[in-house]
Order: structure tokens, then C-alpha cells, then sequence
């Protein structure tokens, strides 16, 4: 998600200060493995290949680690909320299983990384929760505490927590880890220089044509290619149409006294993230909703800050950021082979738990390239179809991209005039017959753009928070300007005129 430019600036972004500048793509380039994306996953799949001995270059259209790992929560965690109890509903508890050892087995590489690279990034063992104050919710506790230890997670059910509030029943996994994902990631792409590859900001993946990627800077011809653009940029495999996107709010501050040294996830709804940093700040994040599915986002900030402030003696808060998520309609992220591209692979739909299995990816495509076996190729598999499991989800999500697709124009045809834009609004209205998708500054100028999102024509919507252009369809993000945040979208929305 997003850039350094956001609106709201993360507390990773923040306390991180000036990054090392790497350039962009300046002409075509032949090298081993593409990886495009320079989150956490791309960037530990790119560490992992180089130290395999292949030569990696990393492309991102933004800076490094500006994006949806670095506007994460940071949890490096096995327990996924309720995820064990679905899973082993959905596909068994042997593919529970998997997935709880993939996820260990990220928790333990991430260790390993920072250690072998000597990465300071805040790394601090830390015990997770999920909790519930709901006494209908304590039944889900005890049987997450079942299925997760059917998985293989030393789990326990409790209801002893740091919170400053009354728990009715908690489950609890030890041995977790929490950091400072941006430190961790711009560790990395040292690593990855100093192994012999490259990185490459400011370069935009447009298309893959066989084993090249093609970009808006040149074109990088490769043996393969890993896509972990957080959704895929090529619409192969039509992720875009098995997934929700989300988006959520969280907030930092310092508190006086105490604070929680665990990390905190209610069950019931809004939900409620809680932790703390090695530095101090406590992190609480929540207010979940699909994308470009609220009239006023600024609620969500509004909403965190008074419950943060009613349960926690902090002082002023400082920081204020949102992440934008997919969570794919059968639960389990895909990771793998990209259908349609040969020597093509890909990592999407974390689900909001990107930490972990963002490294899962890493391990899984790393020796998917080198042409070995991973022992959880089966769990996450990019090419499944999962009928029976995706149904229901693939079914609604599809069903109201079309209602938006449609209603969303009818809006249109009774959009205000541009007119009643106050300075610093922005909205879909009308301008001289024509429906724009428009912001006004503070100066009183007005920024008028196609409001047509350049994915799949659906119609974008005024993110009040961000001050951004959502699509409610498929999740991509444009700035004011009407440049590309976040894709699936490729290209910029089109200026209109005055």
C-alpha cells in the first residue's frame, strides 16, 4: 500500500528517517530471478535466491518497504485469530497443520535473518492472544484452543492478560516474536546488495511477456520471475476476483506507566489489536471495512483514539496510519506457480497476516525457483480452485462488485455539482455535464479526474482519511493526482478538464 507520500505517514515510515536511495531501473537488464515487489516478501525471497548463489533484481514502483509492510502491525506471529478452527473446518486438520508449521518455520527464518545480517530491528520475543470480552464468543476461544494444538502450536486457553480490561477467555502461544518491519526490510536489501544483486525503486512492473517484466523503465529478462506486488500487477490467475480487499486504522502513542508486552487480537467486532514496541509506543489497530466501502474513513481514527484513550493512560497520540489487505475467499493464502507463465511465480492473499507468511512465501518460491521441493507447496497452492471452500466468498464478493459496478454509475447520473465541493473535500460530482471524480484543495483549486478505476472500469471512491481514490471492486488506490498507489491497477486515472 502506498508510499512515502501517504497522508498519514506510519510509525515504521516515521522512526526509520531518510532511507539509502536506490535508482530506478535505467535500462534493460538480464539477470537470474525478477522479484517485483520490495516488501517483506519479495525482499526475503530476493535474500534467500541470492544467497542460493542466482543473481535478483528487485523492482518496486515505490520506495522499499513503503507499502503494506510498512504500514503493518508487525506481529511475527502463528496464531491467526480464529484461523485454526476454519482451516481444519474447511480443509482438514492435516492442512492446519501445514500451516501452522510454515508459519513457525517464518518466525524462526525471520530470527535467523536478522541475526546472520545483523539487522537492528527492534526483534523481541513476545507471547500472542486472541481474546474475547464476549461471554457467546468464550465457546470459539476453546475450540481455536483445540485446533490449534491439533496443529502443532503450544496453545492454552486463559484468561490472565496484561489488558486493562476484563478477558473471559483467551488463547495463548508463546514463543512469538514481534519487530520494526521497516528496519528489518531496509536490512535486507543490504543483504541483497551485498550478495551481489540490485534493487530498484521508482520502477512500475506493467506486464510480464514470457519471463520479462516490462516496465516503465526498461525491461528485465530473466530465468524467472516472482511477483509479491502484494496483488498480482497481470490479472493470470484472476486473484483479483477471489479476494476482498480491506483496509484497517491503527494508532501509536507512548504510554505513561505499564503497557502490554504481549500482542493482543479480539475476536468479536470492531476488532481491537494491541502491542507494544521495543522503543515504547503502544500500537493499536482496528476499525476493519471492505475498501472504498465508507463514506467517511476519518471515523475509523476517531473511533481507535477514544477507545485507546478509555483504556489506556497514554499521552497525545502521534502517529495515525491505515493498511490495506486481501483476504482470499477460501482463508489461505496463494502461493506458488502463477497459472499462464511459465517460470512465473506468486504470493498474495496474507489475509491481514502478512508478517509470517510473507516469509512462508519467500521459503515456498525460493525453492519452487531453484527446482527443489517444499514440504508446504501443497497448503498454499497458487493453482488450486477450492470450490467447495471459495464458494460462498467468491460468490458475494463477485456479486457486489457488480452492484457497485452498477449502482455507482446510477449514483452518478444525480452527483452533486462540483460546485458544493468545500476545500479539502473530495467526491464524485458534476462538472460542466460531465461526472468527474474531483478534490479541491485548500486554496480553492479543484483537481477533477476520470472517475473510472483504469483495473476493470469499476468507479472509484473519495478515501477522506487518506485522501486518496479507492476502488470498492478490486482495492486499487490512486493519489490525488491520480497516480497509482496501489493495483491491481497499472495506469493512472485520466485527467479531466476544466
Amino acid at each position: 500500500m502506498g508510499s512515502l507520500t501517504e497522508t498519514n505517514p506510519s510509525l515504521w515510515v516515521r522512526t526509520t528517517g531518510p532511507a539509502p536511495i536506490h535508482g530506478p531501473l535505467g535500462h534493460d537488464i538480464t539477470v537470474d530471478v525478477a522479484v517485483v515487489g520490495a516488501g517483506l516478501a519479495g525482499l526475503t525471497a530476493a535474500r534467500l535466491l541470492a544467497a542460493d548463489g542466482a543473481t535478483v533484481a528487485v523492482l518496486d514502483a515505490g520506495p522499499i518497504c513503503a507499502g503494506v509492510t510498512g504500514y503493518t502491525t508487525a506481529k511475527v506471529t502463528s496464531l491467526h485469530s480464529l484461523k485454526y478452527a476454519s482451516l481444519r473446518s474447511s480443509f482438514g486438520a492435516e492442512r492446519a497443520a501445514g500451516y501452522a508449521a510454515a508459519n513457525e518455520a517464518a518466525i524462526r527464518k525471520i530470527t535467523e535473518l536478522a541475526h546472520s545480517d545483523g539487522i537492528d530491528c527492534e526483534l523481541e520475543p513476545a507471547a500472542a492472544f486472541t481474546y474475547t470480552c464476549e461471554a457467546d464468543q468464550v465457546a470459539s476461544i476453546e475450540e481455536e484452543v483445540d485446533a490449534a494444538t491439533q496443529a502443532g502450536l503450544l496453545a492454552s486457553f486463559t484468561t490472565d492478560t496484561e489488558l486493562p480490561y476484563d478477558v473471559l477467555a483467551a488463547i495463548r502461544v508463546d514463543d512469538q516474536a514481534q519487530f520494526h518491519p521497516r528496519m528489518f526490510c531496509l536490512g535486507l536489501a543490504e543483504a541483497i546488495i551485498g550478495a551481489g544483486g540490485s534493487v530498484y525503486e521508482r520502477t512500475r512492473a506493467l506486464e510480464l511477456d514470457g519471463r520479462t517484466v516490462v516496465t516503465d523503465r526498461g525491461r528485465v529478462t530473466s530465468d524467472a520471475v516472482v511477483v509479491t506486488t502484494h496483488i498480482p500487477f497481470v490479472d493470470t490467475g484472476g486473484y483479483f476476483g477471489r479476494m476482498e480487499p480491506k483496509r484497517s486504522y491503527a494508532l501509536a502513542a507512548q504510554v505513561r506507566g505499564e503497557r502490554p508486552r504481549g500482542m493482543y487480537i479480539s475476536v468479536e467486532q470492531p476488532t481491537r489489536s494491541v502491542r507494544s514496541t521495543a522503543s515504547g509506543w503502544l500500537v493499536i489497530s482496528g476499525e476493519g471495512h471492505k475498501v472504498g466501502h465508507d463514506d467517511d474513513t476519518r471515523q475509523r481514527y476517531e473511533a481507535l483514539e477514544a477507545w485507546t484513550t478509555e483504556h489506556f493512560d497514554t499521552e497525545p497520540i502521534e502517529h495515525r496510519w491505515s493498511a490495506q489487505d486481501y483476504s482470499p475467499a477460501d482463508g489461505l493464502p496463494f502461493i506458488g506457480r502463477l497459472p499462464g507463465h511459465e517460470g512465473a511465480f506468486v504470493a498474495t492473499g496474507f489475509g491481514k497476516w502478512g508478517m509470517t507468511n510473507g516469509v512462508v512465501s519467500a521459503m515456498i518460491l525460493n525453492d519452487l525457483v531453484q527446482g527443489r521441493a517444499n514440504p508446504w507447496e501443497a497448503v498454499f497452492d497458487a493453482t488450486r480452485v477450492a470450490l467447495k471452500q471459495s464458494a460462498k466468498g467468491v460468490v458475494s464478493e463477485n456479486v457486489d462488485v457488480a452492484k457497485r459496478f452498477v449502482g455507482d454509475r446510477l449514483a452518478g447520473l444525480r452527483a452533486p455539482d462540483a460546485d458544493e465541493l468545500a476545500p479539502g473535500d473530495g467526491g464524485i460530482v458534476t462538472l460542466d455535464g460531465d461526472t468527474v471524480a474531483a478534490f479541491r484543495d485548500e486554496d480553492g483549486t479543484l483537481h477533477p479526474l476520470s472517475p473510472t478505476c483504469t483495473h476493470l472500469g469499476c468507479r472509484v471512491s473519495f478515501n477522506t482519511a487518506e485522501r486518496s481514490w479507492d476502488c470498492p471492486c478490486h482495492g486499487s488506490r490512486f493519489d490525488l493526482d491520480g497516480h497509482v498507489i496501489q493495483g491491481p491497477a497499472t495506469k493512472d486515472l485520466l485527467p479531466k478538464g476544466l
